[in-house]
């Protein structure tokens, strides 16, 4: 089988967690025998080599670079602001939505004259592509949804262009993946899209068998970590009012704040305001081994998102055998059962959870051992199989 997979960032170019799930996918399918054609925009030269092979012949994945300033995180005003910041006006769309249909122009292109049996775009900045790559190829579409405006946005200030895009492309596909039971939900409620057009395949993790999770660094007191974009869907505000309510009996503690995002400057006055900047310490965003190191060093890993339509961030901790704790309204929380879960507006029992793990080395070991044990579980493999079946009940290949 041959996928035309249509995404916007892959590790290591990656900001967030969509990077992260689409190369697991990826890595799941080719596993499996499966060809992938992945065409992703990226920020480079107009010099840039835009076809190359990735691995041996036992890994058939093909990527095909278009020139690009988008990343899936954008707003008009952060693309606004990035492309003044580039001598490039010939090459980038003045707007961001101008930029899309560029990109969606390139993909129906490369649509024409590529060999295929199914088209899978991630997320809605793909779904015009996707749209117009099914009609010149004749081939089936699926969209898979790792979030949805209602989320980005928390209910507030809904963009509708943004919002039209995300129903016409499910209303469009053939099939509309889900990455969560609560992202359905929110898509059935919000989108006006049949129940059984929408299929739920679980984000995953690869757990490493044969590594035991390190212990913690040498530091003088507990650590407290968020780890995640600074943004309001990820609930990092919450995370900063419950470190001010800890502080206040546990003055030892240390928070530390790990991203980058529209929020983190006000964050940033707000602590400083509070007197707390020792206390409550900003990294930017971390990559690589670093993320692996925020963990570890951490007691406890809090993550307070307001709308989370996954959560990998929660399965990243668990691995590293950090204990966890997660909001109620994520997705992650369908398939975890040795973490701790609360509303992520409780801010009073967000601190009680926290400082009883803090406090209770028992519970934090407990919970580190039987996370780690849960991690393993979870596979890439799996999900992708479940989008190989779905790709042949539409196909028919």
């Amino acid at each position: 089988m041959r996928v035309l997979k249509l995404g916007w960032e892959f590790p290591p170019n990656n900001l967030g967690g969509l990077g992260v799930a689409c190369e697991g996918l990826v890595r799941g399918l080719t596993k499996a025998g499966v060809s992938v054609l992945l065409v992703l925009p990226r920020q480079q030269s107009s010099n840039i080599v835009r076809c190359r092979i990735i691995g041996t012949d036992c890994d058939p994945l093909r990527t095909i670079m278009v020139d690009s300033l988008l990343h899936p995180y954008d707003t008009s005003a952060s693309y606004h602001s990035m492309r003044g910041r580039y001598d490039s006006s010939h090459l980038y769309g003045s707007q961001l939505f101008a930029e899309i249909e560029r990109y969606a122009r390139v993909v129906h292109a490369i649509a024409a004259r590529e060999q295929f049996d199914v088209i899978h775009a991630h997320d809605w900045m793909s779904f015009k592509a996707g749209v117009l790559a099914s009609k010149v190829s004749g081939k089936p579409l699926v969209v898979h949804v790792h979030a949805t405006e209602f989320d980005r946005t928390g209910g507030n200030s809904v963009n509708q262009f943004v919002y039209d895009m995300e129903r016409w492309g499910m209303n469009t596909a053939d099939k509309v993946i889900a990455v969560s039971q609560f992202t359905k939900n929110k898509i059935i409620k919000h989108y006006g899209i049949e129940p059984n057009k929408i299929e739920v395949v679980h984000n995953a993790i690869e757990a490493d068998e044969t590594r035991e999770p390190a212990g913690s660094l040498h530091k003088s007191g507990p650590i407290v970590l968020f780890l995640g974009r600074l943004t309001l869907q990820k609930g990092p505000d919450y995370f900063v009012t419950v470190a001010q309510k800890i502080l206040f009996y546990r003055p030892n503690t240390t928070f530390v704040v790990a991203g980058s995002g529209d929020m983190e400057g006000r964050l940033m006055q707000w602590v400083a305001s509070s007197g707390l900047s020792d206390k409550i310490l900003f990294t930017g965003q971390l990559c690589g081994e670093d993320v692996d190191r925020a963990y570890r060093m951490a007691d406890v890993f809090v993550m307070p998102s307001v709308s989370e339509p996954f959560g990998l961030t929660a399965l990243e901790a668990m691995k590293n055998g950090t204990p966890v704790i997660i909001s109620k309204q994520s997705g992650v929380a369908e398939v975890v059962g040795h973490v701790l879960k609360v509303d992520f507006w409780d801010i009073n029992e967000m601190a009680n959870k926290i400082i009883g793990v803090l406090d209770h080395k028992e519970l934090q070991q407990t919970m580190s051992h039987y996370a780690y044990r849960e991690i393993r579980k979870f596979s890439w493999y799996t999900s992708a199989q479940k989008c190989i079946a779905l790709y042949k009940r539409i196909s028919h290949a």
